[in-house]
């Protein structure tokens, strides 16, 4: 017993030793963890995916006018024939010509051997393929702009995880400096109450117990947010569960302003946004849908080898030369025709689905035309009405810090009333928790700018 007990310690820190060896400490800044999502991100997969089926859709229409190999066939069952249709046996035992009476009684059955084959070269469909082409090529397009949009939204998600747990986690570090002089105050205030010294009553210490609970609260709330983010972060870059992942800042700052004035990037968005290249693809492949679906009506004109072969072993030949047996023949034939697939009902409603469906997207980029401005526009005054918040709050964090510090200082020195430090306390971590939270804003505000002026895709 003791030696298995002791094989299978080993054996487990083996495997423990091997798991650690395994593991990889990753250290990634933002970029390089939107760039590591973009890869990693089964979203983007599946609509490059559904790129890739696109493209399979242009090779089906490009192959609709190549040749065509048609093959039907079967074993059956034929009746025997009794005699061939121009030859009689009379009573007497001689041959005469004509057709008995029965001559097409049952007399067994034999196997019947059918192909039915055709080798057909479309030589002009009169638009048909040529539009369902340009419609798939649209289609094309369109998918790759979802690609594109994807990607962007991945960047956005990433960008907010990222700053998000560098805010919880700079908020963390910033409620326990604060608890620590919390409890160092009430400390404070306890040994002067106790010893019958300085200015400070019971209330002073009840305050001071109660933002320390507060404070707690707080951090609790502030490492959850730190954990979820992280948390949110590896499954966006796609990091194994055995692997540690720390970020490259080390603290939360906020990124440059973006270069360019609003026109700029209004004339920008209206070059580079995937929606704009969306619509211009689809209004193209809606337009030539519509062509196709018109086409519809049209023949299609086809050249080729038609034939057929049908073999019954059983069945007696036909001795006529001009009788024809369905049941034994063979022929082969080149030809040249026409051919209509045209459904009076189904037609029309497919030419009016595409017309509306065309009327729709002209709609959609009419808006566009005046939305994507709009949304450049919002974006724009949002960041830099930020980017002013961040330098307003960053001047009024450090007073803060400086108002904490001192005060603190004069309370520690016994000059100080207890009400005033904790207002200073209080005044310190509101003033940097707004200007942490504002720079997570503008971070993101600034990210989701690019995106709408399509610079990240």
């Amino acid at each position: 017993m003791k030696q298995s007990l002791t094989i299978f310690l080993a054996g487990a820190a083996f495997a423990m030793a091997l798991t650690q060896a395994h593991a990889e400490t990753l250290v990634l800044d933002l970029p390089q963890s939107i760039e590591r999502a973009m890869d990693t991100d089964p979203r983007i997969t599946e609509k490059e995916k559904l790129v890739d089926a696109a493209r399979a859709l242009l090779s089906e229409a490009q192959g609709a006018d190549g040749w065509i190999f048609g093959v039907n066939s079967f074993i059956g069952m034929a009746p025997k024939l009794r005699g061939g249709f121009f030859e009689t046996t009379g009573g007497s035992g001689e041959q005469g010509v004509g057709i008995p009476d029965d001559a097409f009684a049952f007399n067994g059955i034999s196997p019947w051997y059918f192909v039915d084959f055709s080798l057909i070269k479309p030589l002009h469909t009169f638009g048909k393929v040529e539009n369902y082409k340009q419609a798939a090529t649209g289609n094309i397009q369109i998918k790759k702009g979802d690609v594109a949009l994807r990607r962007g939204e991945t960047a956005l998600e990433v960008t907010r995880a990222y700053n998000g747990y560098l805010a919880a986690r700079d908020t963390r570090f910033l409620l326990e400096d604060t608890l620590k002089k919390f409890q160092a105050s009430a400390e404070l205030v306890e040994g002067w109450l106790g010893r019958g010294e300085g200015t400070s009553k019971q209330s002073d210490l009840y305050a001071l117990r109660t933002g320390i609970a507060l404070l707690q609260r707080y951090i609790a709330e502030a490492s959850g947010f730190e954990k979820i983010a992280m948390a949110g972060l590896r499954l966006l870059t796609g990091v194994n569960p055995e692997d540690t992942l720390n970020l490259a800042d080390k603290r939360l700052s906020p990124v440059a302003l973006p270069e360019g004035g609003l026109k700029e990037l209004q004339s920008k968005a209206m070059m580079q946004r995937p929606e704009v290249h969306q619509l211009t693809a689809g209004l193209k492949a809606r337009r030539a849908l519509v062509r196709a679906k018109k086409s519809e009506a049209n023949p299609n004109l086809y050249t080729g080898v038609v034939g057929v072969v049908s073999y019954s072993p059983l069945r007696e030949d036909v001795s006529g030369v001009s009788a024809y047996d369905p049941f034994n023949s063979a022929g082969a034939t080149p030809v040249l025709g026409l051919k209509w697939d045209w459904s009076s009902g189904r037609q029309p409603a497919q030419v009016a689905q595409a017309q509306a469906e065309l009327e729709a997207t002209l709609a959609v980029k009419s808006f566009a035309q005046q939305g994507i401005p709009f949304q450049v526009a919002e974006q724009y005054h949002t960041v830099h009405s930020h980017h002013e918040m961040v330098q307003k709050l960053y001047d009024g964090s450090r007073n803060g810090r400086r108002w904490m510090i001192s005060s603190y200082a004069d309370f520690e020195a016994g000059i100080e009333e207890a009400d005033k430090v904790i207002g200073a306390f209080l005044g310190y971590v509101q003033a940097h928790s707004d200007y942490l939270k504002t720079v997570n804003d503008y971070n993101l505000h600034v990210t989701r700018l690019k995106v709408i002026t399509g610079e990240v895709q």
